[in-house]
């Protein structure tokens, strides 16, 4: 039955089924073929969607358009720009910085890039950057995004994994710094061998005081989520809630720059992002639920359980697959349905559940710049008019840093299971 299942899945996938529709069709086909109860169908699909944790999904996505309408986003860019634009190579490092700002608030790589890269990329093509190189630095930046909090991939982890959200959001701070340290060296590398550009921005002390006060309400959104997480007064839906309210307030009354016309536009964007994400939760629960019922999540657990016993052994084969599983299916889909398989093998191997929510997403956010499926390459093309085989060429020297993290994060897991730890 899995066998089938993985069949039909692959077969609609080559002839380009949106994702969505390739694990809800596959799914029915089968439970047709097999004689499963199909009142299953609808009972799976809805109570996937029943869950409180994917409540925060919509707000977050909601609250980043917000915040991405209020102009938030270009207030950053000129603070940071004055704090380390005029290094060299300073513009590639405000990209890298700014996108970790923004990544408290946004959840999404995605929605960095396209709340960022436009700007991103025509400042430093305007300095005399490559396009490759703009290209590169703003898609592996983004990928900061889906481990910081708040991390719409990291909720949906945790919402099939039967893990704390606010546990493994928290776990995600650590390692976000990591990545941002390792790209900002690569960037300092790079700008010293290819004699990367200085900006042309001014820093004096007033002109700086004056932009940091302006920028300031954005500069607390992602203190207020994590101390929020942090505090235990809120849970990752009460967090998005309260960041779509402080998103609505300062955009409205400190930036002025909200009004209904642009409310409506960001909530009409915001369900358009959530229901693609949420049909793929539905039909990948369906998915998910087939292979249950043919005991392959068991069946993963023995055979993974048979290669080794050792976790790290073990991490390092997870990886693997999962840098496979990245390059040819869509990340949330790929937590929906590999996630319940593999997850109870790990952790009967003694491997910390909040390590493999950071090691699994930072795989699949990997997978968003290498092809054929890497939704980062194609977004960045279309933003910056290049074409795709440019783009990739421009993501390859940015991989170091971000395998460097992935290696970091499996072999030592106190990176990710330090911070939370010290909640209990």
């Amino acid at each position: 039955m899995s066998a089938t299942l993985l069949i039909l899945f692959l077969a609609l996938m080559i002839i380009r089924v949106p994702i969505a529709v390739c694990l809800g069709l596959s799914s029915a086909v089968v439970m047709i073929l097999f004689n499963l109860p199909m009142a299953v169908l609808a009972q799976r699909t809805v109570n996937a969607l029943d869950s409180t944790p994917l409540l925060a999904v919509p707000l977050f996505i909601f609250a980043a358009n917000l915040l991405s309408l209020s102009g938030v986003t270009n207030h950053l860019f000129e603070l940071v720009r004055m704090m380390v634009g005029w290094i060299r190579g300073g513009t590639a490092q405000v990209s890298v910085l700014v996108s970790l700002i923004f990544s408290g608030v946004s959840g999404a790589a995605l929605a960095d890039i396209g709340a960022l890269g436009a700007v991103q990329i025509k400042m430093m093509r305007k300095q005399g950057y490559s396009s490759e190189f703009a290209s590169g630095i703003t898609m592996a930046a983004a990928t900061i995004g889906p481990i910081f909090p708040p991390s719409i991939p990291l909720i949906i982890f945790a919402s099939v994994s039967n893990v704390s959200a606010v546990k493994l959001l928290i776990a995600g701070i650590v390692p976000a710094i990591l990545i941002t340290i390792l790209l900002m060296a690569q960037v300092a590398v790079m700008a010293r061998i290819y004699k990367l550009p200085r900006d042309e921005v001014k820093f004096s002390l007033a002109a700086f005081a004056r932009k940091f006060v302006v920028s300031l309400p954005a500069l607390a959104a992602p203190v207020l989520l994590i101390g929020g997480l942090i505090s235990g007064y809120f849970g990752p839906t009460e967090v998005a809630g309260v960041t779509v309210a402080y998103a609505l307030l300062i955009g409205k009354f400190i930036y002025g720059q909200l009004d209904l016309k642009r409310v409506l536009i960001a909530a009409r964007d915001s369900v358009d992002a959530t229901g693609n994400v949420l049909f793929i939760v539905a039909t990948a629960a369906l998915f998910a639920w087939v292979l249950t019922m043919d005991r392959l999540p068991a069946t993963a657990s023995e055979f993974l359980l048979g290669l080794s016993s050792d976790p790290l052994v073990l991490l390092l084969i997870v990886n693997v697959l999962l840098l496979v599983v990245g390059m040819f299916l869509e990340s949330i889909a790929a937590i929906l349905i590999i996630a319940p398989i593999i997850t109870p093998a790990m952790t009967a191997a003694g491997v910390d559940p909040l390590q493999l929510g950071i090691v699994f997403v930072l795989n699949l956010m990997i997978g968003l710049l290498t092809p054929p499926v890497g939704m980062s390459l194609y977004m960045v093309s279309i933003i910056a008019k290049m074409p795709l085989h440019r783009v990739i060429r421009g993501a390859l020297p940015f991989l170091l840093p971000l395998f460097l993290s992935l290696l970091a994060v499996t072999c030592i897991p106190a990176i990710s299971v330090w911070l939370p730890n010290l909640l209990d």
